[in-house]
């Protein structure tokens, strides 16, 4: 009796479990179609994603939100990556600058999410037992869209311009272009011996780079800067390939040159970027991320050939055979030192505040006299000023001096 009773009341709850799934899902369906009717034109499927209510949240242009901050797959989108220690954070704090721009810290799950995405479809097997199970390209390219929207748009203030800065992202760079059709694409390269040098002196971890050889990091940066290059030239329309030392040699002209491809107003925040670190609306920079101690300074020319003197002769000699793609990008594999151009002005203004600023901390002059930098004799004044064979500006290029004031 007790046990037939016990029967009824599960046949019971089933049912009711039942007619509510079925009404709740109906409800769904109908709310669907309501926001969808409700999109603008042009939102494609699915309408638009809104944020939840701003409240009093503005714009960094100072203009108040009228309402929710609208976003979708078709929003201009910028993506800025590279091999990491190659100037993708720099890069970043500059736009960060901007007040119509919002970057933010790396979000390290996009490219991994990505990486996944990529395993998926090279796997025939697993491709295979994805659309058997339904799961088609379009459903993981909406379900891509947006997972990847939700990171970009809620972990930092809403901005006219919103962009990604996680380095290895741009692997997968063509897929963004895919099924992000109005994103634009930054892609930072570095000489590759010096991009090597940071992190193995700075020991930044990478997956699968062995930072206890300088051979194996440059096997593995060529590689990787090979795809993302390749994919970059494949989408030149929407790709720019910014070489790191041009932007410090040159920053106005190459922000300029940055900011009308990706349809920016100019703004002179841009070259000021260490003077917004941690304001509001300014750059915002992240504790544990490597860069954080290197860009709170102007932009400056010190970093450039830290590498010189520092790389094993063996992989020296077999540098071309070891990393052909700084001859493809433009370096010169056998010049060591280079010569990649002269600073302007104020580039040389500010590596020679960011120099006294280093030396007054850690070698105070004498009561009564002052710090000058005083340019060092031979190579440097033959090459007037150039980040050029000795080292230059990229390696001590001014001593200092004590002078009565």
């Amino acid at each position: 009796m007790l046990g037939k009773l016990k029967q009824n009341l599960l046949v019971a709850c089933l049912v009711i479990s039942s007619v509510t799934v079925f009404y709740l899902g109906r409800h769904a369906m109908e709310c669907h179609h309501r926001i969808e009717e409700r999109s603008p034109p042009g939102s494609g499927p699915g309408g638009v994603l809104p944020l939840p209510p701003l409240g009093g949240a503005t714009l960094r242009t100072g203009q108040n939100l009228s309402g929710p901050f609208v976003y979708n797959k078709d929003m201009p989108l910028v993506f800025i990556g590279g091999v990491p220690r190659s100037g993708t954070t720099l890069m970043r704090a500059m736009l960060d600058a901007h007040p119509e721009v919002r970057c933010g810290e790396e979000t390290r799950v996009i490219p991994r999410i990505l990486a996944m995405k990529q395993m998926w479809s090279r796997s025939g097997r697993e491709k295979m037992r994805l659309d058997e199970a339904g799961v088609t390209d379009e459903v993981l390219d909406a379900a891509m869209q947006a997972f990847l929207l939700e990171v970009i748009v809620k972990h930092g203030e809403p901005a006219a311009f919103l962009c990604n800065k996680d380095p290895f992202a741009l692997k997968s760079l063509s897929y963004l272009a895919k099924i992000f059709p109005h994103a634009k694409f930054v892609l930072m390269i570095r000489d590759g011996r010096a991009s090597v040098h940071s992190m193995i002196s700075r020991k930044v971890t990478i997956a699968g780079f062995d930072l206890g050889s300088y051979r194996d990091c440059l096997t593995k940066w060529n590689r990787a800067i090979e795809t993302m290059y390749t994919q970059c030239l494949e989408a030149s329309d929407k790709c720019l390939p910014v070489h790191y030392e041009q932007l410090v040699l040159h920053p106005e002209k190459w922000m300029r040159t940055l900011l009308k491809f990706l349809h920016i107003p100019w703004n002179d925040a841009v070259l000021h970027h260490e003077e917004l670190i941690g304001k509001a609306g300014g750059v915002s920079l992240s504790k544990v991320e490597r860069s954080t101690d290197q860009v709170i300074k102007p932009v400056n020319v010190e970093a450039l050939s830290k590498w010189v003197g520092k790389i094993p002769g063996d992989v020296l000699r077999d540098m071309a055979v070891i990393a052909p793609m700084l001859s493809r990008l433009g370096y010169d594999p056998h010049a060591n030192p280079p010569n990649y151009g002269r600073p302007d002005p104020k580039v040389l203004d500010n590596t020679r505040r960011v120099s006294v600023g280093r030396t007054t901390a850690s070698n105070a002059p004498p009561s009564g006299q002052a710090v000058v930098l005083v340019p060092r004799s031979g190579d440097c004044r033959r090459n007037g000023g150039c980040v050029c064979a000795a080292g230059c500006l990229g390696q001590s290029a001014f001593v200092q001096a004590f002078v009565m004031p």
